[in-house]
C-alpha cells in the first residue's frame, strides 16, 4: 500500500528539516526537528541522500520506522553526512556545496517475478543469508540499467556475485517519492 503522494509543501518542509539537522549537527546543536504540517507525522521509511557539486556524498535510510515522517528524515540526514562508511564525515565547508534528495519509501514487497520490476519506478532490496543490498529507483534511470543490470548490481552491492539473484535470492522491491533541493531551486 503506497501512501499519499507528498504536497510540494511537505517536500520542502522535509528538506528544511534535513539540512537544518545537519547544520545543527555540525555547529554542535541537539535541536529537535519541528513539524508544522500535519502529513509529516505519518511513519514509514526513508532514504536521503547527499550529493556535492553533483556527486555522491552519503547515502543512508531505513526501511521501517516508528517515527513520525520528519523524524526519520531528520536522522537519517545525519546519518548519511557523518555515518555512511564510505566517506569521511561532512564537515561544515562543504555545507555550501550539499544537496539533499528525500527518498521516502512504500513498504517493500517480495517478488518472485522480475517481471514485476519496473526501471524508475521500483528500488530493489536483496538479501541471502546476511548479506543484503539496496539500490534506490533512480539509480537504474541514472545508469541507464535494464532490470537485470539493475538486479546484478544490487547483488554485487550486497556482497554477492552479480548473478546470485538466479539462485535464490530474496528480493523485494518498493517505490518511492523522490525529490531534491536542486529540483526545487530550480
Amino acid at each position: 500500500m503506497e501512501e499519499r503522494p507528498l504536497k510540494e509543501e511537505e517536500k520542502r518542509a522535509l528538506l528544511a528539516i534535513a539540512r537544518k539537522a545537519v547544520i545543527d549537527k555540525v555547529e554542535g546543536k541537539e535541536e529537535t526537528p519541528s513539524r508544522k504540517l500535519p502529513g509529516l507525522e505519518r511513519k514509514g521509511g526513508a532514504f536521503v541522500t547527499l550529493h556535492k557539486k553533483g556527486e555522491l556524498r552519503g547515502c543512508i535510510g531505513i526501511f521501517e520506522s516508528g517515527l513520525p515522517l520528519y523524524k526519520t528524515i531528520a536522522a537519517m540526514a545525519v546519518s548519511a553526512a557523518f555515518k555512511d562508511p564510505r566517506f569521511s564525515p561532512l564537515q561544515s565547508c562543504e555545507l555550501e556545496d550539499i544537496d539533499f534528495e528525500i527518498s521516502v519509501l512504500s513498504p517493500l514487497r517480495e517478488t518472485k517475478d522480475i517481471g514485476e520490476i519496473e526501471i524508475g519506478r521500483h528500488g530493489i532490496y536483496v538479501t541471502k543469508g546476511g548479506y543484503r543490498g539496496v539500490l534506490l529507483p533512480q539509480v537504474a534511470v541514472e545508469y541507464g540499467w535494464d532490470v537485470e543490470t539493475f538486479l546484478s548490481r544490487t547483488c554485487i552491492k550486497a556482497g554477492l556475485s552479480g548473478d546470485e539473484w538466479k539462485r535464490g535470492v530474496k528480493i523485494e522491491i518498493f517505490s518511492a517519492q523522490i525529490f531534491a533541493e536542486k529540483a526545487i531551486k530550480e
